[in-house]
């Protein structure tokens, strides 16, 4: 009979339970539903890459190296603390990590009978815990229990024992959003816990929280997860998925995301589809997805506007409005970039997280021009922002903050206006039009000779003093040699000649290589000294690599080979084998002597006497 029983659980197992014959009509004699196809189970069985990739393990946890680091020593040494606090923004992992906490703190296994972090291996609880069905581990949205009365009734049962697991785990997601009450009751608890209980809090808000219930807990603050380690995690994911997407479209998803590793996934989840099956996502496409313009065209705008040039801006933004861009989201990016080019100049391109090429055109923007002007820029461009948004017509508010950007960032700084006014010269700027009138940039004086005002008439009354030297113009790379060193300026000349490498040269921007061992302020010195000597602003980037040799390095070069090609020579090679020891100490080139006029040279001679 035993035997026969388990045969019959086997075909029941086998045929899934189901009863042999036509399938069953359902009760209201209706005919049976359609079985599933194949793209119904997909359909219903896809879980979302935010929840199918959520951390399994502490060391999944992506940007939270120092937390990870901390408890792992508190639970190597026993110091396991009663209640936590989990602080940070959206998406950085608070609940995952409560979670987490709550397999350590109840991790069981046949060799393992206390709390650890070595999560590698599923527990005893850990199914249950991640599944959110364990007794013991109670998962509780702060939101739903603000009332006192539902947290006495919590509290009621924190003096019982588990009663399965090492330990009665309370998660409470949200916590700011309780009431005072609720606070309150919740004190004495934390203050004195039963030995058999764990809290663990999180939350957004931290300054919502009491600083008394604050004291009587472990803080842990989960930073904002960098824009690298993001997008680490979300090749993984591509490739796990089988999802080919570029690398600067990742860049963009962990940018947009804003140190949120689940905004990440999410937006990733969504650049997915954007292709068909097989093909690369495109940075193009992301970028529309996530309507955001073009970095480069919004750059190229940038230096637009900082050399001045307010009618190209405005065609630059009408074609980027053109393409979808947002006026707001296009002033976010000058504001981008404006920060990234005062970061530039105070620390240098390796700072600025992006492309290359991106960061060493904003570096070149900080140094030619002054960290007050940038900063000016900055709250322009901020107060910009907010007209954008409200302005009934974006568009057109956008294009008269551009012009309003163009043409301060013309116009010179107080102290420069003040020494110009000082020296007699008229005050330079304000973005009015070559050979006419000036545009009426703000340092302006009234010439009417009725003035009383008696600085108006000390700033007045010196005549402009006109440079009879010409501005130089450069075209060409050997021409700005040439100029530096007819400048005289010897140490600018030797460094230009040793540390750069020149990768494009035009009038008005340089891009260069620097060599090792290059000044960190040669760039800012050769924008200062430019802009000096041709009047106009220059745009100077120091890039990674690409560039040709330095006119040092090629001198040297060229020393070796005319080395080599005399080392090779048969009658040299003839003295150092008469010579044993001999040694080459140098190579000169010895001038040609012209011959007198009227003087026969030896090949005239020789035609003389054959003739």
């Amino acid at each position: 009979m035993g035997l026969m029983a388990d045969e019959d659980d086997r075909k029941l197992d086998d045929d899934e339970g189901l009863p042999d014959g036509p399938p069953a009509i359902d009760m209201f004699g209706g005919a049976p539903a359609p079985a599933p196809t194949l793209s119904d189970d997909a359909s219903a069985a896809y879980t979302v890459i935010a929840r199918k990739y959520r951390p399994r393990t502490f060391d999944d946890l992506y940007g939270q190296e120092a937390m990870v680091r901390t408890l792992k020593n508190a639970f190597a040494s026993g110091r396991i603390a009663h209640a936590f606090m989990l602080t940070g923004v959206r998406g950085v992992g608070k609940t995952t990590t409560a979670r987490l906490l709550a397999r350590a703190l109840n991790y069981e296994s046949d060799t393992i009978h206390e709390p650890t972090l070595d999560l590698t291996v599923e527990g005893i609880h850990c199914k249950s815990i991640i599944e959110g069905r364990h007794m013991d581990v109670l998962e509780l949205d702060a939101a739903s229990r603000t009332k006192v009365d539902e947290m006495r009734e919590l509290l009621d049962g924190v003096r019982y024992a588990p009663t399965s697991a090492r330990y009665k785990v309370y998660i409470i997601d949200e916590v700011h959003m309780l009431s005072t009450q609720s606070f309150n009751a919740l004190l004495k608890t934390l203050e004195e816990p039963p030995p058999h209980a764990k809290f663990i809090f999180a939350t957004t808000e931290i300054r919502k929280v009491p600083v008394t219930i604050l004291s009587r807990t472990q803080r842990f603050d989960l930073r904002r997860v960098e824009p690298e380690v993001i997008v680490k995690n979300l090749e993984m994911i591509s490739e796990a998925e089988g999802a080919r997407v570029e690398a600067e479209g990742l860049m963009l998803i962990a940018r947009a995301a804003e140190g949120s590793v689940r905004d990440a996934q999410s937006m990733l989840d969504q650049a997915i589809v954007q292709a068909e099956p097989g093909q690369t996502v495109t940075a193009a496409t992301i970028r529309d997805m996530l309507g955001l313009a073009d970095r480069a065209q919004t750059i190229s705008l940038f230096e637009q506007l900082m050399r001045g040039e307010a009618g190209p801006g405005i065609e630059t933004f009408r074609t980027l409005y053109g393409y979808g861009a947002n006026p707001d989201q296009v002033m976010l990016d000058l504001l981008d970039h404006c920060h990234g080019a005062s970061v530039a100049k105070m620390i240098g391109p390796q700072a600025l997280v992006m492309p290359k090429d991106q960061s060493a055109r904003l570096a070149a923007v900080g140094a030619a021009i002054s960290a007050g002007t940038l900063s000016r820029l900055w709250q322009l461009t901020l107060k910009a922002y907010e007209e954008v948004r409200r302005a009934p017509d974006a568009a057109a508010a956008a294009e008269m903050a551009l012009i309003r950007l163009a043409y301060a960032a013309d116009l010179p700084g107080p102290e420069e206006a003040l020494k110009r006014l000082q020296a007699g010269e008229a005050p330079a700027g304000g973005g009015g039009a070559p050979g006419g009138p000036s545009g009426g940039g703000g340092g302006a004086v009234a010439s009417g000779g009725g003035s009383t005002n008696p600085v108006a008439r000390s700033f007045a009354s010196p005549q402009p003093q006109v440079s009879s030297e010409p501005v130089a113009v450069i075209n060409t790379f050997e021409e700005m040699l040439a100029l530096i060193e007819k400048k005289r300026d010897i140490s600018l000349k030797l460094d230009v000649e040793r540390f750069v490498r020149p990768i494009s040269f035009r009038p008005g921007a340089i891009e260069y290589e620097p060599a090792p061992g290059a000044p960190v302020n040669l760039a800012q010195r050769l924008v200062g000294r430019l802009k000096e000597w041709t009047g106009e602003r220059w745009l100077i980037a120091a890039q990674g690599g690409g560039g040709a040799e330095s006119l040092w390095e090629r001198q040297k070069r060229e020393e070796r080979e005319v080395r080599s090609e005399i080392e090779q020579d048969p009658f040299v090679l003839a003295v150092m084998k008469t010579f044993p020891g001999a040694e080459i100490l140098g190579v000169r080139t010895l001038p040609q002597a012209e011959a007198p006029e009227g003087t026969a040279t030896p090949a005239d001679e020789e035609g003389d006497d054959d003739d």
